[in-house]
């Protein structure tokens, strides 16, 4: 029973790892790097048809990058295309919080930076707190967040 025991606990910490993979904050900014970089090699509409066409290489597990015009505008989004094309300043998290708000602010007046909110983890399912670097190129805010979890 001991064994048995230790071996779910082995397996359930195994599976928290897997888990908490993508929770590091340094992917997030190397995806935006990633993106920053890609845009600047071949510019701002090839990126956003990258993002858009779900390329990989801006999805990497609960982290992916999207791009934001500095009027609210959602201009790609590799998981939810529904978002391109709208703006959503005026909704809010989960918590009342209007964080879209906050990364226009940030973007606007310091180019880079975090943002705090709640948002729904599509690996998870699950309401969640979220973290999401920023960084302002030109007329567009390139994100890319992590999950921290409830």
């Amino acid at each position: 029973m001991k064994i048995l025991k230790l071996m779910l606990a082995l397996l359930l910490a195994a599976q928290w790892q897997f888990v908490m993979a993508d929770d590091n904050p340094a992917d997030a900014i190397a995806m935006v790097e990633k993106g920053l970089a890609y845009m600047q090699k071949n510019g701002k509409d090839a990126l956003v048809q990258e993002i858009n066409n779900k390329n990989p290489d801006f999805i990497n597990g609960s982290i992916y990058l999207y791009v934001r015009g500095l009027d609210g505008i959602v201009i790609a989004h590799p998981i939810n295309p529904k978002l391109i094309g709208k703006n959503m300043l005026d909704l809010p998290d989960a918590d009342g919080k209007y964080y879209r708000k906050e990364i226009i602010a940030l973007a606007k007046s310091k180019g880079k930076g975090w943002v705090d909110y709640r948002y729904n983890n599509p690996v998870s399912k699950q309401i969640e707190n979220k973290t999401t670097y920023i960084f302002r190129s030109n007329d567009v805010i390139l994100e890319a967040g992590i999950y921290k979890g409830k």
